[in-house]
């Protein structure tokens, strides 16, 4: 099975991220998607203490009516630091015939040096690297940490970088929804509509719920 994985905060989820999974599972034929919500993120703290249940709850609205969607609370259930790699090996061992598939914004793969032991991800899966919109983006080979440029090899013909590990990082272009979970949090402080811009059963549980009424 190939497995694609895509991970955040989702504080709130929106509609870009969801485009981002069905642009993967379409482009690269995945048999699932699954969104993990990060319950400790380890580069930033949690804006409003929004529970790790809301937003796995709003996570489980959203992907309700796409059957090649699904989520986990696998990061929770784990405890402590909510460490991708961790995520990655875990999946690895509970799946070991998965194909694993590790989606993520190409702001954050141009700064993988500074993950935890990211030398082991390319090792444990292929990676998604998606173009957002604002970003400036470096190519894939510029983007990689100097220390490890010499464990691939660019294949031009496929657009993508080849590990020595037999898997690969591609680029993914094009996914530009100019959405944002801070933009949102902001209009809901603000009073003003969020409509369009989230599945609507999102909006309605953030409204019943009374969520980012404080929001930064």
């Amino acid at each position: 099975m190939k497995t694609g994985i895509l991970g955040g905060t989702f504080n709130p989820i929106h509609n870009a991220h969801l485009r981002i999974a069905e642009e993967a599972r379409d482009l690269f034929q995945l048999d699932r998607v699954v969104f993990i919500p990060a319950a400790t993120p380890p580069h930033k703290p949690q804006v409003g203490e929004l529970s790790f249940a809301s937003r796995l709850e709003m996570v489980r609205l959203a992907v309700a009516g796409n059957p090649s969607f699904e989520v986990s609370d696998m990061e929770a259930v784990r405890g402590g630091r909510s460490y991708s790699v961790d995520t990655l090996r875990q999946l690895h061992a509970e799946h070991p015939e998965d194909e694993l598939f590790f989606i993520v914004g190409a702001d954050s793969f141009n700064d993988i040096s500074t993950w935890h032991q990211y030398q082991a991800i390319f090792g444990l899966c292929n990676i998604i690297s998606v173009q957002r919109p604002g970003s400036t983006i470096a190519s894939l080979a510029q983007a990689l940490p100097v220390a490890m440029s010499g464990e691939f090899c660019y294949d031009s013909a496929a657009k993508r970088l080849n590990h020595g590990s037999g898997h690969c990082v591609y680029a993914l272009d094009g996914v530009l929804l100019d959405i944002s979970s801070s933009h949102i949090r902001q209009l809901v402080k603000a009073g003003r509509s969020i409509r369009y811009l989230l599945p609507e059963v999102v909006e309605h549980y953030i409204k019943e719920q009374g969520l980012y009424v404080d929001a930064r």
